[in-house]
């Protein structure tokens, strides 16, 4: 099964494609923009001195891909079964494999019905980043990306081309902040600190970023946003800010794991002045640079 990312043709919709799988006794969704496609089990190559939760590597159609098991990583192993299925994503301009039990439906929502769990609701390992109820069902969203980045054991920020960039002073700039990863609001604004922007308000979601927005005084010289968000999406809440006046002018970064060539006309149609993908966080602050210069 392949995935049409042209479902939803409009950009600044606040809704989403979901892929619906289960684990273990665990029902899951992952945004249908993270997945390439959903393929039956293939040959495993091993990895020595690998986690646990990487079963080793794949190669479809040419490409060799690292497979990670969810059952594992849920803790809730299990031996390969003939139902599994394999679901290929890519984000962050790489590509992984995700095993599961059964995949069972595509559904679309809108971010206002995924609520953020608290910090004790979390569960799971901590990978879960929303949840939503749907009919008779809770759908845990999983954060893929933490999964990734703790199994890759790098730093996916990438924070040394930031110190290449050398000095700077930006203090006096006022950065808005729209990110519901809390390790990646915390890896950003590390980063900005080290680039000399000091001055970081952060919002949980695109839904509290734009209440702030709406409020009379609005002291912001750029906002960098996320899409992936509970309640709002980045790619609505630019559109937003962009059919009010006083925001027409606003610089709005997105910084995502979705941008892609496929994907960066979503950001464009809704009036987005930069689109980065996460990795590259020296790229960010280069940007924020030009635009300060």
């Amino acid at each position: 099964m392949s995935m049409d990312h042209n479902i939803l043709l409009e950009a600044g919709t606040n809704e989403l494609e979901i892929v619906i799988f289960q684990s273990g006794p665990f029902i899951f969704g992952i945004n249908v923009m993270k997945v390439r496609e959903i393929i039956t089990m293939l040959p495993l190559t091993p990895l020595p001195g690998t986690p646990e939760a990487i079963m080793g590597l794949i190669e479809l159609r040419g490409e060799v891909m690292t497979v990670i098991d969810l059952p594992m990583v849920i803790g809730h192993p299990r031996e390969v079964g003939e139902g599994d299925r394999l679901i290929v994503c890519e984000f962050n301009g790489e590509k992984s494999v995700l095993r599961v039990d059964q995949v069972t439906e595509i559904k679309r929502i809108s971010w206002e019905q995924i609520d953020t769990p608290s910090d004790l609701a979390r569960g799971v390992q901590g990978i879960t980043n929303g949840v939503v109820k749907t009919g008779d069902q809770m759908i845990i969203l999983l954060d893929y990306e933490r999964i990734a980045l703790e199994l890759s054991r790098k730093d996916i920020m990438a924070r040394e081309s930031v110190k290449r960039l050398g000095a700077r002073e930006r203090s006096n700039k006022q950065i808005w902040l729209a990110e519901d990863s809390e390790m990646l609001r915390s890896l950003i604004i590390d980063t900005l600190d080290e680039a000399g922007y000091f001055n970081t308000t952060i919002f949980n979601n695109g839904k509290e970023a734009f209440d702030a927005f709406e409020a009379a005084d609005v002291d912001c010289d750029l906002l960098i946003t996320d899409i992936e968000m509970p309640q709002m999406d980045g790619l609505h809440l630019t559109k937003r800010l962009r059919d009010m006046d006083r925001f027409a002018e606003l610089p709005i970064v997105i910084f995502s794991s979705l941008i892609s060539d496929d994907l960066k006309h979503k950001g464009e149609a809704v009036g987005a002045n930069a689109q980065i993908t996460k990795p590259e966080i020296g790229k960010l602050i280069a940007t924020l640079d030009e635009f300060f210069a």
